[in-house]
């Protein structure tokens, strides 16, 4: 199989879907890689690298798009490359489909075979394409709030982890997955004073082991929401249901109880964002504000820090990657139900029920389209 790799498109993106090291396991097992020239520039994988691990460098997209059989990503495809995919030809990337109906329709359009990082699945009922960037994510939000929080950057001034004589921040956080997790530690570390609302009890209880009493643990009501936006400096939005769109836990009239210039961070903004006032931004305008309120709604916040998350996130998608060259995607598909979960646009067809569900199209299940067509 040859795969393809183009240089991701989408504003301050620099992230690569194959490292060298991605590209010499492919060659290794007999498959041709094709790189687009500069993909692996932003965090140091010069051509040089791919091309002394065994692959080819492409001078441009148009190039790689038209020759690979799979084409692995970072990002979901921007409308120029889902214009170059072609009938039966694999995308393996993220995607996040439900709140994107304009995507969603040029995938169905080019009769692709779309496979979502974000919705393949595992044995334990995680989500291991999405774990490593939800953590890096979730160290970063407080990162990026904590900047946010700075006067000069918009927010009301307050230190997250205070001085002595003084209080620290007050940091809410909505959702105690990957991302909720990862955030209370970097919170907890600052020394802020940590709230996290979920509405599992046991993942309450193993959360509040894990922390040892250094964070407050909330069952999630209106109540206990209410009463955490009053008091929050600093809220991370960062709940999640797979492969759906992201639910609206902040309205746009809980703003007026909030502090002024209290920042929220909506980690949740590439499934639609956790606050019905949460719109996309970029690392170039990260920030904006709604009724006194900070919001960071970066779409791609690991992008970043693109190394770590490049290296972090390869590590995890290679052997599935491996596995759709080494046997082709239809078998690959058929032979791992957790990779199947995974296909979200077959040939025209949509195949996750949460995003035909949030989009208005007819479900078809994988299992299907997998028997009746011959990939």
């Amino acid at each position: 199989m040859l795969i393809g790799v183009p240089t991701e498109i989408k504003a301050r993106e620099y992230r690569v879907g194959v490292t060298p090291a991605g590209a010499r396991e492919f060659v290794h097992h007999g498959h041709e890689v094709l790189v687009q020239a500069g993909a692996g520039d932003g965090i140091g994988l010069t051509d040089d690298d791919y091309r002394n691990a065994g692959a080819e460098i492409a001078d441009d997209a148009a190039s790689v798009f038209e020759r690979a059989d799979m084409i692995i990503k970072v990002k979901e495809p921007q409308p120029d490359e889902c214009r170059m995919l072609r009938q039966g030809q694999v995308l393996f990337t993220y995607l996040h489909l439900a709140p994107d109906p304009d995507q969603t329709k040029l995938l169905v359009e080019s009769g692709c075979v779309a496979i979502a990082y974000e919705t393949v699945t595992d044995k334990n009922g995680t989500l291991p394409l999405l774990t490593p960037m939800s953590e890096v994510a979730g160290r970063m939000s407080i990162q990026a709030g904590a900047h946010a929080l700075e006067r000069a950057q918009g927010g009301n001034g307050t230190l997250i982890g205070g001085v002595p004589g003084v209080a620290p921040a007050n940091v809410a956080i909505l959702g105690g997955g990957v991302v909720g997790y990862n955030a209370a530690r970097m919170a907890v570390g600052l020394g802020a004073d940590v709230n996290i609302i979920d509405r599992s009890i046991p993942r309450l209880k193993q959360l509040d082991e894990l922390f040892a009493g250094r964070l407050t643990t909330l069952f999630s009501t209106q109540d206990s929401l209410e009463h955490s936006l009053r008091n929050a400096d600093l809220v991370i939005g960062a709940v999640l249901l797979p492969g759906a769109a992201a639910p609206k836990l902040i309205k746009r009239e809980h703003l007026g109880i909030m502090r002024s210039r209290a920042v929220i961070v909506d980690v949740a903004i590439d499934q639609g964002g956790c606050t019905e006032t949460s719109k996309a931004t970029t690392h170039d305008n990260p920030t904006y504000i709604v009724d006194d309120v900070v919001h960071y709604c970066v779409a791609n916040m690991p992008g970043a820090v693109a190394r770590t998350s490049t290296f972090a996130l390869t590590n995890a998608t290679l052997p599935f990657a491996v596995a759709l060259a080494d046997k082709g995607y239809k078998k690959a598909l058929q032979d791992d139900v957790h990779l199947r979960n995974g296909l979200n646009v077959h040939g025209g067809k949509v195949t996750c029920q949460a995003v035909a569900e949030a989009l208005d199209y007819v479900y078809v299940p994988a299992e299907d389209v997998l028997t009746a067509h011959v990939g």
